[in-house]
Parts: structure tokens; C-alpha cells; sequence
């Protein structure tokens, strides 16, 4: 997405508004006055232009968004504003869903100034969102994280496809495309030839779904999860036929994958 040196720029600036607007002690901080914050975060953190690329008080139909950012004359994202000391919650989520519905604006970003929560929202009937993802930067250890996600939010990524980007590696990572891939005659395959090998037992295409349909409902323990050793050089045959196709059917489905599936929290 970004390039290294504009990313490290990005976490810096995140750094910046953290030590700015989150100290420890800040914990009360009307709407308003976090809307000064959200302003620094647009401008100096995403390096939106002020007037010309961030709208704010943005008019639909009768009432105002709080901020519509703009690119090109495009529509990008909405942005909705709560005071700091509130929690963000499902009614303030359907406020900014109705706003991007009225407008044809499909991405809304709802924040209080230290959380923010990403979403797709989707034309259907009735209309629907999408979480993408959410952090809170008052937390020290999803800063990090936050910046791989923000990074498709900076006004260099947007111009450059970034939510569409964001948007097709949500929908290839989301569960149940991965969980159907996991049926596909390659991974069978290769399950069967690595279980051969391993328990000395012959498994067949059946046996196997059976398994990865347990995978898929029953609830596992990750302790008990142990990580598959990597495949011996001495079987080339097994890695060429197993892993490969494996990566080539992933492969493919997130390269074709137009959008249309469902997206995950990534928080």
C-alpha cells in the first residue's frame, strides 16, 4: 500500500495525535471539542486538504454529516463525530449508515476521537454494513496495528484505489470464503497425501470434508492447535502437489473475488 518511508511518516503522525489529544488524564471532552481533535487527525495524520478535501457540517437531506471527505471532486468517506467521553454504539452507527445511504457514499468512519470504527456500507434491501475494521488508540499496543490499517484511509492510498483494495482483501480473508476454499479438490488433496504420510492410513475425499466441516463448526481450543512442520526437500512431489496448489487456489480466489462477499472485524 503505502510505501515504507510514507508509512513510517504515517506512524509518526499517529504517534503525534496520541501524545496531543490522548493523554491518560483525558477522559471527559464534549463534541465539539473532539471534533478539533478529528480535525488534526483528517489534516495532519491522513493529510486530507483542509476546505477543499475535508467538508465538514456536509448537508444530506435536511441534516449535516459531521465531515465528507473529498478527492478529485469524489465522494471518498464520511466521517461521524461523538464526543470523547461517549462509547460508540449501534445507534450512532445507524446515524452514519443512513447519512452514506442518503448520499451514495459507501464508507463511513465513526469515531469519539480515540476509537474508530470502519465500515462498508452496502446497497442492498433492506441496506446493510460491513464492519472493515476498529482500534482504540488510547490503547498503546494497537498502534502499531492501527497503522497498517490507517494507512489505507491516507489520502495517498484513496487516490490510488485504497478502499477497493481494503475492501477485496477483506472479502477474500473473510471467513467464509476461506472456509469454502477449504473444500476445494487441491486442499483435499493435499490433506489426504500429507495425512497418508504421516498416520500410514489411506482417507477419502468424504472422511476428509467430514473433518474440515468439524473444523468449520465446532469450536477448537487454539492450545491444542499444533503447527504443521514444513515438508521435507526429500518430498518434492508432495510440496509441488499439496502446498503449491494449496497457494494457487488462494491465489486465485482473492484475485477474482469482486467484492461481493461479506467482510471481518479486523480489529
Amino acid at each position: 500500500m503505502l510505501p515504507t518511508h510514507k508509512r513510517t511518516k504515517l506512524q509518526q503522525a499517529v504517534k503525534l495525535y496520541v501524545k496531543k489529544f490522548l493523554p491518560s488524564n483525558m477522559t471527559e471532552l464534549d463534541e465539539s471539542g473532539t471534533r478539533l481533535m478529528i480535525n488534526s487527525f483528517l489534516t495532519e495524520v491522513l493529510s486530507y486538504l483542509p476546505i477543499e478535501e475535508v467538508k465538514t457540517e456536509y448537508m444530506i437531506r435536511g441534516t449535516y454529516a459531521d465531515y465528507v471527505i473529498q478527492t478529485k471532486g469524489v465522494r471518498q468517506f464520511l466521517v461521524e463525530v461523538k464526543a470523547l467521553s461517549f462509547a460508540l454504539s449501534d445507534k450512532h452507527l445507524r446515524q452514519a449508515i443512513n447519512y452514506g445511504a442518503n448520499e451514495g457514499i459507501e464508507w463511513a468512519l465513526l469515531t469519539n476521537g480515540k476509537c474508530f470504527e470502519f465500515y462498508r456500507i452496502l446497497f442492498n434491501k433492506p441496506i446493510e454494513s460491513r464492519k472493515v475494521f476498529s482500534f482504540d488508540l488510547s490503547d498503546p499496543s494497537q498502534l502499531k496495528p492501527s497503522v497498517e490499517l490507517l494507512q489505507y484511509l491516507h489520502k495517498d492510498a484513496v487516490s490510488n484505489k485504497g478502499l477497493s483494495l481494503l475492501w477485496n482483501k477483506n472479502c477474500a480473508l473473510d471467513p467464509v470464503t476461506i472456509a469454502g476454499l477449504l473444500y476445494a479438490a487441491p486442499v483435499t488433496n493435499f490433506l489426504k497425501r500429507t495425512l497418508k504420510a504421516k498416520f500410514k492410513s489411506r482417507f477419502s475425499d468424504a472422511e476428509v470434508n467430514s473433518s474440515i466441516s468439524r473444523v468449520i463448526h465446532e469450536a477448537i481450543n487454539p492450545e491444542q492447535v499444533k503447527m504443521a512442520k514444513s515438508l521435507k526437500a526429500s518430498r518434492p512431489k508432495l510440496r509441488k502437489a499439496g502446498s503449491e496448489a494449496v497457494f494457487t487456489v488462494l491465489t486465485a480466489s482473492a484475485v477474482t473475488d469482486d467484492g461481493g462477499g461479506g467482510s471481518p472485524d479486523a480489529a
